[in-house]
């Protein structure tokens, strides 16, 4: 019977999306109303499986109603797909949106000849990452030349606190905002090496602003570790990070040192590129 209701009131949903703007329920528009579709559809694109309606209905704290009619919207506008096992979907819009950003992005522009150059240099994954509330979002990816790679895509995100590149840019932060970003973070040991107290990070993040360098200690992934480097400031409204990634196995120390410095080197031509090229036209 949920089947069916479901069916019905989707039936007109699932035809093709338009393209054009936008046209997330005009009829509404409260923010509360958006924020709680953008609820829906991120919970749907990062759920490890597809869900069904009843599977959203559990996790989000929205009346039925009013949840039917934000999948409707969703599905209308192509951001949502209707599986034939009526589970859902990201949609192909997303994919549309997500390469315009990605294209568009000034910041991940200036900065990719410096990721290629670290890349090319190590021969090892590189990512360039931005924060996000208490998250890293990677802008870019310059894969590994070995057979043993990383998982991360561009586009993902990873937590701040037990990532290198994560930690780099917590470094960043005025103590201020970084005090009410550290008491939402749900620390999860990820690891027996995750820093799994807000003690255990803010020690480390005193050492990084010491050092310009963090590391990730198999903290995140088990076998997996890199070298980071923050990039610009709170002031200057663009906090991101730089690093280096590989297996535990392919790294010793003397390779760790010479990473360091060639990711602090990368990260300090990243800023003064976003100076001359994101700043005033006209300098004195």
């Amino acid at each position: 019977m949920e089947r069916q209701r479901e069916t019905i009131e989707l039936s007109k949903a699932r035809q093709p999306a338009e393209i054009g703007p936008a046209r997330l329920d005009r009829q509404e528009h409260s923010t509360g109303t958006l924020g709680k579709a953008l609820e829906v559809l991120d919970l749907i694109a990062h759920a490890p499986k597809p869900l069904r309606f009843t599977d959203i209905l559990h996790q989000l704290n929205q009346p039925r109603g009013t949840l039917h009619r934000q999948i409707a919207n969703l599905i209308e506008e192509g951001l949502v797909e209707l599986n034939p096992d009526h589970s859902y979907a990201p949609g192909i819009r997303l994919l549309n949106l997500a390469a315009r950003a990605w294209s568009k992005n000034s910041f991940r522009s200036i900065a990719e000849p410096h990721v290629r150059a670290l890349h090319e240099a190590t021969g090892e994954t590189v990512h360039l990452g931005q924060v996000t509330d208490i998250q890293v979002v990677y802008l870019d990816k310059f894969e590994s030349i070995q057979t043993v790679r990383m998982h991360s895509q561009v586009g993902n995100a990873s937590p701040l606190y037990c990532t290198g590149i994560g930690k780099a840019m917590l470094a960043l932060l005025p103590e201020d905002e970084l005090d009410a970003r550290v008491k939402r973070i749900e620390f999860n040991r990820h690891t027996q090496s995750t820093l799994y107290t807000a003690e255990l990070l803010l020690s480390e993040l005193d050492e990084i602003r010491r050092t310009g360098i963090s590391h990730d200690r198999e903290e995140h992934e088990p076998g997996i570790r890199c070298v980071a480097a923050g990039i610009g400031s709170f002031q200057s409204g663009t906090i991101a990070g730089i690093s280096v990634t590989a297996p535990a196995f392919r790294i010793d120390e003397e390779m760790l040192v010479a990473w360091e410095k060639l990711v602090v080197k990368a990260a300090r031509a990243i800023e003064a590129d976003m100076k001359s090229k994101l700043g005033p036209r006209h300098q004195e």
